[in-house]
């Protein structure tokens, strides 16, 4: 664009030369030619002005300091301010985002993204965005990341009042009788412990038995009955809903549950417990296992995404998605929370992290040198920019040759 709005101006200068010259070998023609010299000089005038103006505003014309041109560069720093406060006040205020996003059902969006996962750009998109996140995994040191996810997940766990929530957590259990099956799978472990040491239990009733028991034989029975009643009782535990022990345990556990969220010692005694578990070293050597093995799944998942999704897993997974994502398209209930926490969630990012993102662009853009900042801004409007030097030059000759017409008129 550049060069063709150059070069319709060379064509009006070089028109001018030759219709002067057509002027002066055939008088007879001045009228006609008159029209034209007088298109051809205003077109070269309108032309030379534009081309003054837009290239004032990223250097200086030939060269020349001549004042108030190179505007661009030189005022690159107040163009960063103000190119930051406008983000800020249009874009990054509370107020504006939560005017953008209240007409905005977000969470229907998703819900159809979501459940349908088979539109080639969304799956350009997903993939994209998974080798984003893999790159980013395999860039940061691992050792220092892994450090920083313990730290943050020791943070966090320090910070939670455990014993309010595992009591919760366990009169819902009692409530709803989750808790049997764990009791009746202890029981039965209990059992088979019994069973597995079944002589040495034998062997300690009969050290601890007299010689008269051991000469009788009264030892091996006593060993074989104890056995026997141990075995029975928990047999009979484990099939009658009512037996008086679980009625027992169920008092222990509800009593223990009401313990956890109002006893202040018990409550402290969790949180000893707790401390002393966070700063064991076996739990932060299972917190690094643990990171190290999501990296490595999560960094196979996003290098090679079909056949992470191939297995039974991963068709669990997308069908779990997809019902979500119908859910999130059919439920208005879910859409308006979903909406809401969206709308609240990015109002205080703004509010929180607006001047930060505004301060980032000024400084980007300050740091950037005169050149840099003239050529990417001259990229992004150049051609409209060349657009009106044609429009000058092609203009300016219309306005030359309607004065001409006046004047020849008068």
């Amino acid at each position: 664009m550049r060069l063709f709005a150059t070069g319709l101006l060379v064509t009006m200068a070089v028109a001018f030369l030759i219709l002067h010259h057509l002027h002066t070998l055939f008088p007879a023609w001045a009228t006609p030619l008159g029209y034209a010299i007088a298109f051809t000089e205003a077109a070269m005038v309108g032309g030379l002005a534009d081309w003054f103006a837009v290239t004032a505003l990223f250097r200086r014309p030939l060269g020349l300091p001549i004042p108030h041109t190179a505007i661009i560069p030189v005022n690159k720093d107040r163009i960063a301010d103000s190119m930051a406060r406008f983000l800020r006040d249009n874009f990054l205020t509370p107020q504006v985002v939560a005017r953008r996003l209240k007409g905005f059902n977000l969470a229907a969006s998703a819900g159809a993204f979501l459940s349908d996962p088979r539109r080639g750009d969304q799956s350009r998109m997903r993939a994209g965005a998974a080798n984003l996140v893999a790159d980013a995994l395999e860039s940061l040191d691992p050792e220092q990341l892994g450090g920083m996810v313990k730290t943050g997940l020791s943070r966090q766990l320090a910070k939670i009042n455990a014993a309010p929530l595992l009591g919760q957590m366990l009169e819902n259990a009692i409530a709803d009788q989750r808790h049997l099956p764990v009791l009746e799978a202890l029981l039965r472990k209990i059992g088979e412990v019994i069973e597995a040491n079944e002589p040495m239990i034998r062997e300690m009733i009969h050290a601890r038995a007299n010689a008269i028991m051991r000469w009788t034989g009264l030892d091996e029975r006593l060993a074989s009955g104890v056995l026997d009643g141990a075995y029975r009782l928990l047999a009979e535990i484990i099939v009658q809903p009512d037996h008086p022990l679980r009625g027992k345990v169920d008092e222990a556990l509800t009593g223990l549950a009401r313990d956890l969220r109002t006893d202040p010692e018990v409550q402290a005694r969790v949180e000893r417990i707790k401390a002393e578990l966070l700063a064991n070293p076996a739990v932060g050597a299972w917190i690094d296992a643990m990171w190290e093995r999501w990296r490595a799944a999560m960094l196979t998942a996003m290098r090679d995404p079909q056949a992470a999704m191939a297995g039974s897993l991963g068709a669990t997974l997308t069908q779990s998605v997809a019902q979500l994502g119908a859910a999130l398209g059919e439920n208005p209930r879910l859409q308006l929370m979903v909406n809401r926490f969206a709308r609240r969630t990015l109002v205080g990012v703004s509010s929180r992290y607006g001047g930060e993102i505004v301060r980032l662009v000024s400084e980007t853009v300050r740091r950037w040198d005169a050149k840099t900042v003239s050529d990417r801004i001259e990229g992004a409007v150049g051609r409209d920019l060349q657009f009106i030097r044609i429009n000058g030059t092609l203009v300016g000759g219309l306005f030359g040759l309607a004065i001409h017409t006046v004047e020849r008129l008068l």
